[in-house]
């Protein structure tokens, strides 16, 4: 929880007084579709991710009134350096082929992309919201 879940109550603690100031803003936490697959080899990170959720739509409820938006990015598996190295093997190329509805590699790039929506005026009125990029794994 320390590492999954807290730094995202604080650093929310932390920017509210200077978004309230500047008349709102954009918070947005990261969670993971781990917790909606329900991963067994790893519960407690399971737990904190599916936590967020619930962190993310109390803020939203607490913070909304002063303008401040808090949703939930949630993203499936993305094709960092460390994962490409690490995880990504015949049987995990198997497993995305299996899972997901788009063919293609979720990059770093595609996440950032919805970040950016999300802190823009262009999501002025979505808040408490979990936004899934996962290529349609879940």
């Amino acid at each position: 929880m320390a590492v999954n879940q807290r730094h995202q109550f604080f650093a929310a603690q932390a920017v509210r007084p200077m978004m309230r100031d500047a008349g709102g803003g954009s918070i947005i936490n990261f969670g993971s579709i781990t917790w909606m697959v329900g991963d067994g080899d790893c519960p407690a990170y399971v737990t904190a991710k599916a936590a967020i959720t619930g962190l993310t739509r109390a803020l939203a409820r607490e913070f909304g009134p002063e303008r401040i938006r808090v949703n939930c990015m949630i993203p499936g598996w993305v094709m960092t350096e460390r994962q490409v190295r690490l995880w990504l093997t015949p049987e995990g190329e198997r497993q995305i082929a299996d899972r997901q509805c788009l063919q293609d590699r979720l990059q770093p790039s595609d996440i950032a992309r919805m970040a950016l929506f999300l802190a823009a005026d262009d999501s002025r009125m979505c808040t408490s919201q979990n936004f899934i990029v996962d290529g349609g794994w879940v």
